[in-house]
């Protein structure tokens, strides 16, 4: 199977970018752990939706769609919303 850079990029960051956020969070820096989750994401929803295209496996895309816009309004909370 043919893996273009964006996949071998996934393989790379999804861990990262998720190990990186739990440990920001884990050290009381919420903030920094939403970021870096956020950044995971895109990663996280392009392996789902090709886990969803090859083996019709859905459950974890929705996951994933509904993850992301929790970790979205996380950011917003508390990086636009406790400035106010």
């Amino acid at each position: 199977m043919k893996r273009n850079l964006f996949d071998i990029s996934a393989q790379i960051f999804i861990p990262f970018f998720t190990i990186a956020g739990y440990l920001a969070i884990s050290f009381k820096l919420p903030q920094w752990g939403l970021i870096l989750n956020l950044a995971a994401q895109p990663f996280w929803i392009y392996s789902t939706w090709k886990a969803y295209k090859n083996a019709g496996q859905i459950g974890i895309l929705i996951n994933t769609v509904i993850l992301t816009m929790i970790i979205a309004f996380g950011v917003v909370n508390y990086w636009f919303m406790g400035k106010v």
